[in-house]
């Protein structure tokens, strides 16, 4: 084997330190910057290592989990979600600091640019016992955070957390480490110099999973420029047309037919944001992105209705189950339609094609032999005179010990169990401690199916997308070898069981609800076999959250392949990882969180909560709803990067060239644009041909950033006071700049698609730019030519103010509403309402320990805020008005802790 490195270039510390701790033998060799080693690569690229067999592995990340398996030290689900976070995390706020530190000289900017990633760091750092990331013992994941974050925190004075420091000085501490970073950044020096040269070569998107077909640079030649640029001179002259969905959708011959679920949401109580986020919304952008490509693709849903859950929600209100699941079955189709997911077609499973498909499978496993009788302890409630259903009976976990487990599941440490084993169990319904009776029930012969479930497993995951988590997960219930599957449970409310020894029970719902994706196609067509018998002509994909991957990779597939029936399976699984809310999770019962139906009533539109809810899609590791985060996202990455871009060019059309597109003679400064808007056009399709739909969007903002600095740069508003040649490239950046704002249009579409088709009609873009646009490896083409008339623009996002959102937040923080010192209120009306104890002090009085955290903290991401928004030059009227409130936190913040606001400055030159 043998190691290419380069100078200067801090991907190759983290590449060299590994080949240094693991003791792989392998030869090192020392390449310049333009030196290309990779051959099916257009650029020069390190580190890059090749392998005995004659191929090159060239993401870094990559590289060290190879050189981790090679000597030993195979990955773990947690080094493998590390290296995922800090690809598509950490490295894109490293990038940016690196370039206003060494580039720059902007220290401050810098540090706030690196604030979230190493709080989120500094808060995992605190959750866990042990020295490193993963373990007592250091991980590949360990050295690739180290010597990402190698090139900032080796100078002490750079702002990072205790924890942080702490763990970053043990993987410092190692010679092996050092050596590696002395080596290849010999000083500040080398690091400038290869920032000067490659000033996108550290992109993340290099460490992209490996079957991303991206490569890693956007550093372009003159010939890719200039082809960027003809191609978007040809415009949308012969492109696709708009295609409209014809009832029903079928399997067409020659297509890329695309058959999409997303889990099937229990009907027995609203859904939440991590539920929305989790499966429906996920999914309902993918089907979007489906439509514009032109793929032939139909996208089925529906409630969840039978089990356990249903029967339980219906005793708790009185109703009989399909009265719960009337209610409930409206609530979801309403909340989801407020949310714009656009299904083909949302049904149910409480129907009689439900009943039908779900026994025609039962028999055939049956008769094939897949089914097993056996007779099982159960837990009875002699008070109820039943068996308990799982959900039936809470207890102390035999694993972890957690006073509230599940008969079926533990939620805290995500173990299976039989509710017999529960230590102090206890029925839901009236409090009385079960006792152990026997029944006989049907199981799926899981290890009969074993082989053939591996063989299919191989040949999906190997060809298919199915996320880490997805394969992990899967991968877990394999290596201690399956074990038979219960399929029948003592209840009333499901699925009848045909066969006459079990007329009794009814089919456990996880046997049956994934059967439901047929049963709900067989509703909304007849002609649903060609869908679900075809696994020739239809790619099936998956959206769920990881608690849901087993059924879908594991007891669902033996069900149909023990039916030999040629059933489709799944090809794709994409799962998230779990939505929490602020510090805590959603709950009910508790008024924690933000539930569906309570989202449209917050006054901010969907498409907002789309947005807010894909950006912190949980892709590599669990995120938090932040209502304070969510305002500083709309306001900057929506307002005053996204709104701001594409209202500027539409008015500067309307003020300056009476609503009609200019005439654009492009220069090469134009052509660069272009080139840069067109390369992120093309991650975009990369990245969702993935479903990586949370890192596609960050394209969309990155799009709309190359933007504004070119409008900046180039400063139309004054050009076009000038002569005759200043108004010629003022018109020329105004119609390159709409034409991007167009372009926007088309990739905001899947997320945000009331916004989206706001720009198309304030452009009056024509109906084909968006699928146009988005066709092969995706084409950025002038679809707004010289002389085009636009209509009338206006603004397309509002700002949240900190009033709205302190208001929210305590409204949905289960908190009783309570008046609280605020700066209208004077200090006498305030102390009115404080029970005075003796030697308590004016200061004392005032102080609200809960208030004065939340203003620290606004005072903290305001500041932030005001850092940013110079680091980018914006416009200093804008700048004014946030140091404005700025200074009025701080009065706030004074005034919570008992003090007096500090005067403001005087105005003037300093002397």
């Amino acid at each position: 084997m043998k190691l290419y490195i380069s100078e200067g270039n801090p991907h190759c510390i983290k590449a060299l330190a590994v080949l240094e701790l693991t003791g792989v033998k392998c030869d090192i060799e020392v390449i310049s910057h333009e030196e290309k080693v990779v051959p099916h690569l257009s650029r020069p690229v390190s580190p890059a290592l090749l392998l005995p067999s004659g191929t090159h592995l060239f993401s870094p990340n990559s590289i060290c989990q190879y050189l981790y398996d090679v000597s030993g030290q195979a990955a773990t689900d947690a080094t493998s979600q590390w290296l995922e976070w800090e690809a598509t995390n950490l490295q894109p706020a490293v990038l940016q600091s690196l370039h206003m530190v060494a580039l720059q000289g902007k220290r401050v900017e810098a540090a706030a640019v690196m604030k979230e990633p190493l709080n989120w760091l500094e808060q995992s750092l605190s959750k866990r016992s042990t020295a490193f990331l993963t373990a007592e013992v250091m991980s590949v994941a360990d050295v690739v955070l180290w010597a990402a974050l190698y090139p900032l925190l080796s100078d002490t004075s750079f702002e990072a957390g205790e924890l942080v420091r702490c763990w970053f000085g043990r993987v410092d501490s190692l010679s092996a480490c050092r050596a590696a970073a002395h080596r290849i950044l010999q000083g500040n020096e080398a690091l400038k110099t290869f920032l000067q040269k490659h000033t996108a070569s550290l992109s993340p998107r290099r460490d992209a999973p490996a079957n991303t077909d991206a490569e890693d640079e956007c550093v372009m030649s003159v010939e890719e420029i200039e082809a960027a640029a003809q191609v978007w001179a040809e415009g949308l002259t012969a492109r696709s047309a708009v295609i409209e969905r014809k009832h029903p959708i079928l399997p067409q011959e020659g297509k890329r037919n695309v058959l999409l679920t997303s889990a099937l949401p229990y009907v027995n109580n609203v859904p939440h944001l991590g539920n929305i986020i989790g499966c429906v919304l996920s999914a309902d952008v993918f089907a979007r992105y489906g439509r514009l490509r032109g793929w032939n693709l139909l996208f089925v849903c529906g409630t969840d209705e039978y089990g356990t859950a249903t029967e339980n929600k219906a005793r708790e209100e009185g109703l009989t189950p399909q009265e719960i699941c009337d209610k409930y079955h409206t609530i979801h189709a309403s909340i989801y339609q407020w949310f714009q997911i656009d299904f083909d077609f949302f049904g149910r499973t409480t129907t009689e094609r439900q009943t039908e498909i779900a026994q025609d499978i039962f028999w055939r496993l049956h008769e094939r032999g897949f089914l097993l009788e056996d007779t099982v302890e159960q837990l009875r409630c002699e008070s109820c005179q039943r068996f308990l259903a799982d959900r039936f009976v809470e207890g102390v976990c035999p694993h972890c010990h957690y006073p509230e487990a599940r008969g079926d599941q533990c939620d805290k440490c995500g173990r299976l169990i039989n509710a017999v084993e529960l230590r102090n169990p206890q029925c839901k319904v009236c409090k009385e401690t079960p006792v152990i009776r026997s029944s006989k029930h049907l199981f799926l012969d899981l290890p009969k199916l074993e082989g053939e479930l591996e063989e299919w497993l191989d040949k999906s995951i190997g060809s298919g997308d199915w996320t880490a988590n997805a394969r992990h997960i899967t991968r877990s219930w394999l290596r201690d070898g399956l074990k038979p599957r219960c399929i029948t449970r003592d209840l009333r409310w499901g699925t009848p069981v045909p066969h006459q020894d079990f007329k009794d029970k009814v089919f456990y719902v996880w046997f049956d609800a994934p059967i439901g994706y047929l049963s709900i196609t067989a509703n909304y067509t007849d002609q649903w076999e060609k869908w679900w018998k075809n696994p020739q002509q239809v790619e099936l994909y998956n959206f769920m959250a990881k608690d849901n991957v087993p059924f879908h990779s594991v007891v669902f597939p033996c069900s149909l392949l023990g039916a030999q029936d040629n059933y489709t399976l799944v090809n794709n699984l994409i799962a998230t990882e779990y939505l929490n809310y602020e510090d805590t999770k959603f709950s009910k019962s508790r008024g924690v969180g933000v539930f569906g139906d309570m989202a449209k009533d917050t006054g901010i539109p969907s498409d907002v909560w789309r947005f807010y809810l894909l950006f912190l899609r949980p892709e590599a590791q669990d995120s938090a709803f932040s209502w304070a985060d969510m305002a500083i996202k709309n306001n900057s990455e929506l307002l005053n990067n996204l709104g701001n871009f594409i209202n500027r060019a539409g008015m500067f059309v309307s003020k300056f060239f009476d609503g009609c597109v200019p005439e654009m003679l492009l220069n090469e400064d134009d052509k660069r644009l272009i080139a840069q808007v067109c390369w992120e056009l093309k991650q975009y399709i990369t990245l969702l041909d993935k479903a990586r739909i949370r890192d596609a969007l960050k394209c969309i903002l990155n799009i709309s950033r190359h933007g504004n600095q070119y409008m900046q740069a180039n400063e139309p508003w004054k050009k076009i006071k000038g002569g005759d040649d200043d108004r010629q490239r003022a018109g020329t950046v105004t119609g390159v700049c709409v034409n991007v704002a167009c372009l926007l249009s088309a990739v905001l579409e899947p997320y945000m698609p009331t916004v989206s088709h706001t720009i198309r009609a304030q452009l009056q873009a024509p109906p084909t730019c968006a699928s146009a646009q988005l066709q092969g490896s995706g084409s950025f083409v002038c679809s707004l030519p010289a002389g085009h008339r636009i209509g009338t623009v206006s603004p397309l996002f509002q700002k949240l103010e900190n009033e709205q959102i302190e208001a929210l937040r305590k409204r949905f923080g289960g908190q009783q509403p309570e008046e609280e010192c605020v700066g209208a209120k004077t200090q006498s009306s305030c102390s009115a309402s404080v029970e005075t104890k003796p030697g308590a002090s004016q200061a004392d009085l005032n102080t609200d320990p809960e208030r004065v955290k939340h203003l620290t903290t606004l005072v903290a991401e305001q500041g932030d805020k005001v850092r940013a928004l110079k680091a980018q030059k914006v416009e200093k009227s804008v700048i004014g008005e946030e140091v404005a409130k700025l200074i009025e936190l701080k009065k706030q913040l004074c005034l919570a802790e008992g003090k007096s606001p500090a005067p403001a400055p005087p105005k003037g030159k300093k002397k």
